[in-house]
């Protein structure tokens, strides 16, 4: 009796400690779940004329919520908020007032920047993108931490995100700044809890055919004005677009030849555009060689369809 009086209270205590373990499993879990990065991949096609600028409001309401953009350079916010009380910019201040005000508002805060079009080096590039990500993310979390100093108890979402310089603020923009290797483009600020994109999306799409060349050639036919002259004037209604030109050739010739002639045919379709009214800044090209065939290089028939330039709106 005593032996099955022990059983029964063994099995007990091992069933609490399997309960005990199984709750901690589930906290542990609960505790790690991954959270949402903050980082917003590719280069963002948006206009600052998608959004209203704080200086054009002094109050908000997260009834209404709306996306709103400062030219702030967010880099600043460390510095700013070392002081319990910033001497916010004028751009920034209505919103700043806002939130102090009110609390409990919800609201997402997105660092914004570009990387200087004119690094063609993949591994510079890349180091650039590295560091503007770190620097935005380290302006956050300084906001943050001087969030919680004073107390508020606003929710705020954080997002770092690239723009394309052309897009966001027109093809004069970089200009203003060609020696800046990152551009601090500002901040977007989305008041409210909804569930809303913070980016204007585009769903529109327009195909154009590929160009195509006689072999060992980058002769613009005659025959393509018609093609050149409606993408010409799809761009120009289209201002927020832009066109990515790929060179392509068949496997004839060396390497650098056929990389060589591929990016001489995507230049001459380039120029043909250029001609036509459409701003430099707009066009890309990228010479793709032989990469891609769409026909059967064996053959004289394949290699002509090989011999093109493909035409991406984007």
């Amino acid at each position: 009796m005593t032996k099955k009086i022990f059983s029964l209270i063994l099995a007990g205590l091992l069933a609490m400690g399997g309960t005990g373990a199984m709750a901690q499993n589930k906290a542990t879990k609960k505790n790690t779940k991954k959270q949402p990065s903050m980082f917003v991949e590719g280069r963002q096609k948006v206009r600052q004329t998608d959004y209203a600028t704080f200086d054009k409001f002094t109050s908000f309401s997260t009834k209404d919520a709306s996306i709103y953009y400062s030219p702030l350079n967010y880099t600043d916010l460390p510095a700013l908020t070392v002081d319990p009380n910033p001497n916010w910019p004028d751009e920034i201040r209505p919103v700043m007032n806002y939130l102090t005000k009110v609390s409990r508002a919800s609201m997402t805060l997105c660092a914004l920047y570009a990387i200087n079009p004119e690094i063609s080096d993949h591994n510079q590039r890349e180091a650039l993108h590295k560091k503007a990500r770190e620097e935005a993310e380290a302006s956050l979390n300084a906001f943050e931490d001087w969030k919680g100093k004073k107390g508020m108890r606003n929710k705020t979402e954080y997002k770092v995100a690239e723009v394309d310089y052309r897009y966001f603020k027109g093809a004069n923009f970089y200009n203003e700044q060609r020696g800046d290797d990152i551009i601090h483009v500002g901040v977007l600020i989305y008041l409210g809890s909804k569930k809303k994109s913070i980016f204007a999306a585009d769903t529109t799409v327009h195909t154009f055919p590929d160009i195509r060349f006689f072999p060992n050639d980058a002769t613009l036919l005659e025959s393509w004005t018609p093609v050149l002259d409606e993408l010409a004037d799809y761009l120009k209604l289209n201002d927020r677009k832009g066109v990515l030109l790929s060179g392509y050739a068949d496997n004839q010739g060396t390497e650098a030849y056929i990389t060589g002639i591929s990016r001489q045919r995507a230049m001459e379709v380039k120029k043909a555009l250029l001609l036509r009214g459409i701003d430099a800044s707009r066009i890309e090209i990228i010479a793709k060689g032989d990469t891609d065939p769409i026909g059967d290089n064996s053959t004289h028939e394949g290699r002509a369809l090989n011999n093109r330039v493909s035409i991406k709106v984007q």
